[in-house]
């Protein structure tokens, strides 16, 4: 249940961030980025140590304004900064001992989805549902 919760989490995310049409997807997912980023200020647990953090969450997330690699890569720092959090500081939602591991394995799921370009699973169906013409058998297009 500690690594399945998380993933479910993520896999809802997912399917619901596909809901939102792009440009707004991208948009929404920065400022989500940029509110992860300021989830441990109210007691961390790492001091001073929770601004810095802050601050490059919120230049990445400006920079994923425009970008799903840049989201990606802040949702990558956050899982970085929830295992710092699991080991050394305070959970994430402090009356779940294990938040702050489960943030660990939900962002990754998240940060993935975004470096592949926040795709939308009605694009992503519509793409497979599409037939490729098939290919003409060697024999039928040699001549004689």
């Amino acid at each position: 249940m500690t690594i399945l919760m998380p993933l479910l989490v993520a896999a809802l995310y997912v399917c619901l961030n596909s809901l939102i049409r792009e440009p707004h997807r991208r948009r929404f997912n920065a400022i989500m980025v940029a509110g992860a980023g300021a989830a441990y200020l109210s007691g961390g647990g790492l001091a001073g140590w929770e601004f810095p953090f802050v601050v490059v969450l919120v230049y990445v997330a400006y920079r994923g304004l425009e970008s799903w690699r840049w989201i990606g890569v802040g949702w990558l720092l956050h899982t970085g900064w929830d295992v710092v959090h699991h080991l050394y500081g305070n959970p994430i939602i402090p009356f779940l001992p294990g938040s702050s591991f489960g943030c660990a394995i939900c962002d990754p799921v998240i940060a993935l989805w975004c470096l592949t370009g926040g795709w939308s699973l009605r694009d992503l169906l519509r793409a497979r549902t599409i037939r490729q013409p098939e290919p003409e058998p060697e024999a039928a297009s040699r001549t004689s």
